[in-house]
């Protein structure tokens, strides 16, 4: 698979519509048995690079996934981080505030939860949230909402000192979010997963899409650009994922650190 960069990302101060990326594209990753194989192998290089990531504790690596309800954030968190080692990865999900979180300005949870030096943090939902639903559930005042895409901007800037920050919004289609929804409600195993809710939000489908249309315009910078990923397949949406963090983490290039001892003079009796 050929470096999907380019392809896939929001070009910062440049004009682009969310409305041409098209959810059922598989283009960038061939066939499925080679989407999968790819995937495989840069599973396992995530790993290789995330344990000197950890060894160096110099830098970390923020990933963000966004998207509608089923659009697959958990499951490719476990397609492309599964072979990671548990102690350099933190996966934090945003749900509603809590009254402490509410307590505090809106990207207090956020900060408290990126992750340090040496760690591979995953967001699964994040602040923007607070832009995305308080815009369409109308929970927040323009004026607050404009205010928070400011604080956003300079919030990234801010993280980006240390980390690293990987932006991903998996994109569905409506169809297919039905038939995901409808999946939930019909296999006993997964109806845990159903959100009454998130019919409700379905609702809202034009005004979600033209909100993020606006976040990922607004807010894909130079230092924090967006990626938008074809999200109807999951074997291509993993695979497409799997390659942004291993070319990022491969760019970042961690190395194992130089002991300050010379292991030959150790003896271990």
């Amino acid at each position: 698979m050929t470096d999907p960069r380019k392809a896939l990302v929001v070009p910062p101060g440049r004009d682009w519509s969310l409305a041409d990326v098209d959810p059922r594209d598989t283009s960038l990753v061939g066939d499925k048995e080679k989407a999968k194989e790819r995937l495989a192998a840069d599973a396992d290089s995530i790993a290789e690079w995330q344990e000197k990531l950890f060894a160096e504790r110099r830098h970390a690596l923020l990933v963000i996934l966004q998207g509608t309800d089923t659009s697959g954030k958990d499951g490719t968190i476990r397609g492309v981080f599964g072979r990671t080692g548990p102690m350099g990865l933190a996966v934090t999900a945003f749900g509603r505030p809590t009254p402490e979180e509410l307590a505090h300005d809106f990207l207090w949870r956020i900060h408290a939860a990126c992750p340090r030096r040496g760690l591979i943090g995953v967001f699964n939902r994040s602040h923007y949230e607070d832009v995305l639903v308080g815009r369409v559930r109308k929970l927040a005042d323009p004026e607050t909402i404009e205010r928070r895409f400011r604080q956003i901007v300079e919030f990234e800037e801010m993280v980006a000192s240390s980390t690293t920050i990987l932006k991903i919004m998996l994109h569905i289609s409506k169809d297919e979010q039905r038939e995901r929804l409808r999946a939930r409600l019909d296999d006993p195993e997964k109806t845990w997963k159903f959100d009454p809710g998130d019919v409700e939000d379905r609702r809202h489908w034009d005004e979600y899409q033209a909100a993020y249309q606006e976040v990922l315009v607004r807010t894909s910078t130079k230092i924090a650009p967006w990626y938008v990923v074809p999200a109807d397949r999951k074997w291509a949406r993993n695979a497409l994922v799997a390659g942004l963090v291993r070319r990022t983490l491969e760019d970042m290039a961690p190395r194992y650190p130089k002991p300050d001892f010379d292991p030959a003079d150790i003896r271990i009796d």
